[in-house]
């Protein structure tokens, strides 16, 4: 089971709180390549742990890292404008 990082909360909570557009402006290739590889992962889990109640502990593990519900939906819909797929 994958846990978060303290990496992967920053990245998160980065997208829940930012402007797409912005962020694509600055995102290098490695960057992009990690927010599809590995928070991608966790996002996609996340979704469909709140959508179609796959208990897969996301919602827990984002309580305890300070990611609220809001949080999460957020970074979700910042992912998906940047053309990760959460599905």
């Amino acid at each position: 089971m994958t846990e978060l990082s303290l990496e992967d909360i920053e990245f998160i909570k980065i997208l829940a709180n930012s402007d797409s557009t912005i962020l694509e402006k600055g995102m290098n290739e490695t960057t992009k390549d990690r927010l599809d590889s590995q928070i991608g992962v966790i996002l996609r889990e996340y979704y469909k742990e709140n959508t179609r109640g796959q208990s897969s502990h996301w919602i827990e593990k984002f309580e305890k890292a300070g990611i609220s519900e809001d949080d999460g939906k957020a970074a979700i819909a910042c992912a998906r404008r940047l053309g990760i797929d959460i599905s």
